[in-house]
């Protein structure tokens, strides 16, 4: 089998980009001032961490749906995961939570009192999504706005086509990830990373390495890490990544600690592509691509969240002798951090 050939240069800023990524997060953890890199790069825009349960969002839904609530039933747990991904917009989830007294559940997508807090939402706001997935936004429910159609495929989904129960009789990661494609406006990216969501928690228990499914983001940054992938697809080519990390790392002479001691896992090393595929359009911007500029500049939110990991990691229990970002103690399983 012939092994991918690596573009000198933009191959090892993969491993450069990851390491130096991680030590911003781990500085930032121990409330070191900024800068907390040298890197003109990454003083200057915004990159998502290294491991995608670090961030914000995926921070909000691990601790404050997906392990939030102990007396939450499965199948609402389940409808609360899959929901909050599409919108991946925190401040909706919350005044949704306000408007019905409590986290939606199913009975609130059956009765439409939680369409009718999203239309008011929606009223007061603007909008309801973030830019952190494109999103199909075709009408295949036949209603006119984007969230009328996604509340039309959660009804689809969980009660007639009894997702929640072929959730849990999933016998992998992949398996799970193609019942959830069956569905419309289910697209190959966002089956994964709802796959994904649901693999955090304790209803679903799979190794993240098991299956991966790349976005058009990885697959750029794919293209501009390899002269060519030799006869591996794009999906083997991100395993041959997560295979090979300790060696580059060492190779390259670089620190890498992982996360508590949690190496790069699939979903990871997809994630890391398209963001390295952000970092070589100021680094090497004669890699052409589709994208000629990063969008987003650094700014510091306003607020810190603690963070927790899914309990199964054995993470949380190791973060018991980290400080805040201010510098003082805080109490075991969790610190603050802004990302």
């Amino acid at each position: 089998m012939r092994r991918p050939t690596p573009r000198p240069g933009a191959y090892e800023s993969y491993w450069k980009f990851a390491a130096e990524r991680q030590h911003v997060f781990e500085a930032r953890v121990m409330g070191k001032p900024w800068p907390w890199t040298r890197d003109r790069i990454l003083q200057e825009y915004k990159f998502c961490n290294v491991y995608r349960a670090a961030d914000r969002v995926s921070q909000y839904l691990i601790r404050n749906i997906v392990y939030g609530d102990e007396g939450v039933n499965e199948e609402d747990l389940l409808f609360q995961i899959v929901a909050f991904r599409f919108f991946s917009n925190i401040a909706t989830w919350k005044s949704a939570q306000d408007l019905l007294g409590h986290s939606p559940r199913l009975h609130d997508l059956e009765s439409g009192l939680f369409e009718k807090a999203l239309a008011l939402i929606k009223q007061r706001n603007g909008n309801l999504y973030t830019g952190a997935f494109i999103l199909c936004a075709t009408n295949a429910y036949g209603r006119p706005l984007k969230y009328q159609n996604h509340i039309e495929l959660f009804r689809d989904m969980f009660l007639r086509s009894h997702l929640a129960s072929r959730i849990l009789r999933a016998k992998s990661l992949k398996g799970l990830y193609e019942t959830l494609h069956t569905f419309p406006l289910m697209g190959d990216f966002m089956s994964y990373q709802i796959a994904i969501d649901l693999n955090y928690s304790s209803l679903v228990n799979f190794s993240e390495n098991d299956f991966t499914q790349p976005g058009p983001g990885a697959l750029r940054g794919i293209k501009k890490m390899f002269l060519d992938l030799g006869d591996l697809t794009p999906q083997e080519t991100i395993m041959w990544m997560v295979d090979r990390q300790e060696g580059e790392f060492d190779r390259l002479g670089l620190q890498f600690q992982g996360l508590w001691g949690r190496p790069i896992q699939a979903i990871d090393a997809q994630n890391l592509f398209c963001e390295t595929d952000k970092y070589c359009r100021e680094a090497f911007p004669e890699l052409l691509s589709s994208r000629s500029r990063i969008k987003a500049r650094y700014a510091p939110m306003g607020k810190s969240l603690a963070l927790f990991f899914p309990p199964k990691w054995g993470i949380n229990e190791k973060l018991g002798g980290a400080t805040a970002c201010g510098g003082l103690p805080v109490s075991q399983g969790e610190f603050e951090f802004d990302s």
